[in-house]
């Protein structure tokens, strides 16, 4: 742990942006909790890699995800929240307050802290696969399934994830193609059971996407090869959905909090609460099952609610 002389005390220290970061500052804030929120190195979480948002509530005409994201911000920031452009580095729970060291060099010590580092999508590593993110690439169907109604459209991925996000797409879309890279799903026999009865659903086994094909604006088809003959193919396709997991973004806390097998927090069921008194976590680090703006943003208000209390029956004492 970094002993280095610049030392802050905080009330309420909030770790990551997004939507749950964001909303827990604006409870926290309106507490009178002071908060201060280190946005980490991607600002806004990952709805900044997103452009149309048409399922949030309250933007009936839909909303870019940057643009929702600094709406989300100033709000936080009228209310107080002390914004910092800046990453925790590594955390000691081992008694409170809790300390934080933030870029390697100032450390924090804090009554309450609040998680939202969220998780990162997994994609494949194409650099065709970035060029197109959000102009056909996607690693939420749920969040743009919609804007392919009708159309022919790819998802790579075996696991129930996958399964689940490939029924969801093939009730919008004219056409999907699957792409199991081995000769079989890794997915659960229910989930696998409704894909093969999904008419519109094509599985191409030992199969792996090599390049995504575009016109430089929008996603026009596939490159697939099979990796037991070698053979390639194109798909014409102007989606491809890649649902192949996420990693939570959890690293720097594995000596101190309970996770589950694949590194996502675990929080005390109907809270926010981890397993250290003090430390509560929202959004999609803790939440593998639904990940949308809105639940994220709902749990980022738990967290607030639950740390505000925390410190009000602290003070009680």
């Amino acid at each position: 742990m970094n002993n280095s002389l610049e030392t802050e005390h905080v009330q309420c220290l909030i770790i990551g942006s997004g939507p749950a970061g964001y909303t827990a500052a604006i409870y926290a804030a309106r507490a009178d909790l002071k908060p201060v929120l280190y946005t980490g190195m991607e600002a806004g979480g990952q709805l900044t890699q997103t452009t149309d948002v048409d399922n949030f509530p309250g933007y009936p005409n839909g909303v870019m995800g940057p643009e929702m994201m600094e709406d989300f911000r100033k709000q936080a920031e009228r209310f107080g929240t002390d914004i910092r452009f800046g990453y925790v580095s590594s955390v000691d729970f081992s008694s409170t307050p809790h300390r934080v060291v933030v870029d390697e060099i100032k450390t924090i010590t804090a009554d309450t802290v609040i998680i939202s580092t969220g998780a990162t999508a997994k994609w494949l590593g194409l650099p065709s696969e970035q060029k197109y993110n959000g102009f056909g690439v996607s690693a939420c169907a749920v969040c743009d399934g919609f804007f392919f109604k009708g159309q022919d459209i790819a998802i790579v991925g075996a696991g129930d994830t996958a399964a689940e996000e490939a029924t969801y797409l093939a009730k919008l879309c004219k056409k999907v193609y699957m792409l199991v890279r081995r000769d079989e799903f890794r997915a659960s026999k229910a989930m696998v059971h409704r894909v093969l009865n999904t008419p519109n659903i094509e599985v191409i086994y030992n199969s792996e996407a090599t390049e995504v094909l575009g016109n430089g604006k929008n996603v026009t088809g596939i490159k697939v090869l099979n990796n037991q003959t070698g053979a390639e193919q194109e798909l014409a396709v102007e989606g491809f959905f890649v649902a192949i997991g996420h990693q939570p973004n959890t690293a720097i806390f594995k000596d101190w909090l309970d996770m589950d097998g694949t590194g996502y927090l675990k929080t005390i069921p109907g809270s926010t609460k981890t397993n250290v008194e003090g430390v509560f976590a929202c959004g999609d680090v803790q939440d593998h099952y639904y990940r949308q703006a809105v639940t994220a943003a709902g749990s980022g208000c738990m967290a607030a609610l639950d740390a505000e209390r925390y410190l009000a029956a602290k003070e009680a004492v």
